[in-house]
């Protein structure tokens, strides 16, 4: 029985990367289309809890229905999860995303966070991204990121995913012919070159801005940032445990859990004297 996948983004439902997506992935199962209606890069694992969530049907450039929701790219999944179709979802698939999402930068992305709620859904995802060279203007080939994910996508299918793990996959901006296969990866770090601009508006109140220069990385062999650099596609198992195990001895040399805590003294009672 073949599988019934969501599809979902973070640049928008109708990005062109979300249609070459899709466009992939019904060659391996049923597609349901459920994406923000805006732009979300950035906006990092998001819930909303405070106002209701819509839906609106949309058609993509290709006539293919599909569902955008005014919420988060992980808000999206969340409502296909608990049922907004009647089908249950059995995998995630997420992007194509217009930029990589490497090394620090799975934190802020929506790409990435999308396939992280798939995972805490029960649900096995996978973040796709591509990697877009700074300032490139021209229209963008989605078609040799569409078909790498398919290859990763069969796998997850064919082979499964244990739980709470979720695949990021990072494709170099080359064809089919130029890329040299692919590379199983660990995070790598990534570099920030951010600042801060201060400006005042006509009333006189400042505001900011966080800006800088693009992100850079070290490039070490093994790391997403270094298969990419080598022009591999970076396929990067990711897990939601973010408990730092090798700390924890060094913890236990604090001594916090030799005994209970104290309790602190009762406050001290004003002694009156009678006249």
């Amino acid at each position: 029985m073949s599988p019934h996948i969501l599809v979902t983004n973070d640049d928008g439902v109708l990005s062109p990367g979300l249609l070459a997506l899709v466009q992939e992935m019904r060659k391996l199962g049923k597609v349901s289309i459920l994406a923000p209606d805006r732009n979300w890069s950035g906006g990092g694992h998001v819930k909303t809890l405070d106002r209701a969530l819509r839906v609106r049907e949309v058609r993509l450039a290709d006539g293919s229905q599909a569902f955008a929701s005014d919420g988060a790219p992980s808000d999206c999944v969340a409502l296909a999860a608990l049922g907004y179709f009647k089908e249950p979802i059995n995998l995630v698939v997420s992007g194509i995303n217009v930029g990589a999402n490497l090394g620090h930068d799975v934190t802020y992305s929506g790409t990435v966070t999308a396939a992280m709620e798939a995972v805490i859904a029960g649900v096995p995802g996978v973040a796709v991204s591509l990697e877009v060279p700074e300032n490139h203007v021209s229209e963008i080939d989605f078609g040799p990121a569409a078909r790498v994910t398919g290859r990763v996508v069969e796998q997850v299918i064919a082979n499964g995913l244990p739980p709470e793990i979720l695949l990021n996959v990072n494709v170099p901006f080359l064809s089919d012919e130029q890329m040299r296969g692919f590379r199983l990866t660990r995070q790598g770090l990534r570099v920030y070159h951010n600042r801060l601009d201060e400006r005042v508006d006509p009333r006189g109140r400042p505001y900011y801005w966080i800006g800088g220069d693009a992100p850079t990385g070290v490039s070490e062999r093994g790391s997403d940032i270094g298969a990419l650099a080598e022009g591999y596609v970076s396929v990067t198992p990711l897990h939601l445990d973010l408990t730092a195990y090798r700390v924890l001895t060094d913890l236990n040399t604090w001594g916090l859990e030799d005994g209970p805590l104290e309790s602190a003294p009762p406050p001290a009672t004003p002694t009156v004297t009678k006249p």
